[in-house]
C-alpha cells in the first residue's frame, strides 16, 4: 500500500463506492415488499434479480416500499416465454381509493410464437378507458428489456428501451383531470386473466405449461420524488432553487427526435388507440384526444 499514490488511492476508492452504487442501487430486498403469492414470488442474487410465478393454485406479486408523486421509473423485464396464453404481467404505478390515479404497463400473453400486445392505461380521479395496445418490435421473452415511465406535471411517457410509445399530456385545460396531487407506488403481478386476456377470452391458459415466470431486475428510480410523511423529497431541491440540473425531468417532454420515434411507434405498431375507436365513442371522441 505505501507504494499507492494519491491518484490510485483516489481510483481505488472510486472503484470502491461504484461497486457499491451498483450492487446496492437496485436491491429488491430493500426497494420492494414481496405481497401476495405464498412463496411464488423470489428474490434471488443477492436482490439484484426478482421473479414472479404463476400455477393454477395462484399468482404473485409486489409492491415498492416507497411512494412517488412525479418520477422517471425504469424496471427491466423479462415476460413469461412459449405459451403465455390468458396470463398478464402487470407492471404499474397506482394510488389506492376509489378515486385513484394509475399509469399502466400490461403485457397480455399470447400462443407460442404469436406476439404480446403491450396493453396500456391512464386513470385520472378512478377514471380509466384510456387504452393503447402495442406489438413489440422484439421478442420481449427472449431477453431483458427496459420498461420506463416519465410522470412529470405536464406529460405522461411510455418508454421501451428508451423509444417512447405513447404520450399522455395534461389536459386539465379542457376539463380533464390527471394524475398530480395522489402519490403512488409501484406494482407489479402475473396473474391468470384467460376470461379477456387472450383473444378476448377465446384462448386459455394451458396449465400443464405451469409455472409461468416472469423476470425483473435493474429497478432505478433515481430521479424520482419520494412521498413521505406529507412532504416530498423534490421539495427542497426543485428547479426554483437553482438546482435545476437533478430534476430536469420535471419538465421534460418530447424532443423533435423523440416525437418522431413515437411516430414510428404508433405507426408501425400501434393496434388499438381509444381515440379512434369511433364504435366506442360514435358522438365524440374524450376531450383530451384532441390534445394527446
Amino acid at each position: 500500500m505505501a507504494s499507492l499514490n494519491c491518484s490510485s488511492l483516489l481510483f481505488l476508492t472510486t472503484l470502491l463506492i461504484s461497486s457499491f452504487m451498483a450492487s446496492s442501487a437496485a436491491n429488491f430486498y430493500q426497494d420492494f415488499d414481496i405481497t401476495w403469492g405464498d412463496g411464488r414470488a423470489k428474490i434471488l442474487e443477492n436482490g439484484q434479480l426478482l421473479t414472479l410465478s404463476l400455477d393454477k393454485a395462484s399468482g404473485s406479486g409486489f409492491q415498492s416500499r416507497n411512494e412517488y408523486l412525479f418520477g422517471k421509473i425504469d424496471m427491466q423485464l423479462k415476460l413469461v416465454p412459449g405459451n403465455s396464453a390468458g396470463t398478464v404481467t402487470a407492471y404499474y404505478l397506482s394510488s389506492q381509493g376509489p378515486t385513484h390515479d394509475e399509469i399502466d404497463f400490461e403485457f397480455l400473453g399470447n400462443l407460442s410464437g404469436d406476439p404480446y400486445i403491450l396493453h396500456t392505461n391512464v386513470y385520472s380521479q378512478g377514471k380509466g378507458g384510456r387504452e393503447q395496445q402495442f406489438y413489440l418490435w422484439f421478442d420481449p421473452t427472449a431477453n431483458f428489456h427496459t420498461y420506463s415511465i416519465l410522470w412529470n406535471p405536464q406529460h405522461i411517457i411510455f418508454s421501451v428501451d428508451g423509444t417512447p410509445i405513447r404520450e399522455f399530456k395534461n389536459a386539465e385545460s379542457v376539463g380533464v383531470a390527471y394524475p398530480k396531487n395522489q402519490p403512488m407506488r409501484l406494482y407489479s403481478s402475473l396473474w391468470n386473466a384467460d376470461d379477456w386476456a387472450t383473444r378476448g377470452g377465446l384462448v386459455k391458459t394451458d396449465w400443464s405449461q405451469a409455472p409461468f415466470t416472469a423476470s425483473y431486475r435493474n429497478f432505478n428510480a433515481d430521479d424520482a420524488c419520494v412521498w413521505g410523511s406529507g412532504a416530498s423529497s423534490c421539495s427542497s431541491t426543485s428547479p426554483s432553487t437553482g438546482n435545476s440540473t437533478n430534476n430536469g425531468w420535471l419538465n421534460e417532454e418530447l424532443d423533435a427526435t423523440s416525437q418522431e420515434r413515437l411516430k414510428w411507434v404508433q405507426k408501425n405498431y400501434m393496434i388499438y388507440n381509444y381515440c379512434a375507436d369511433a364504435k366506442r365513442f360514435p358522438q365524440e371522441f374524450p376531450p383530451e384526444c384532441g390534445i394527446n
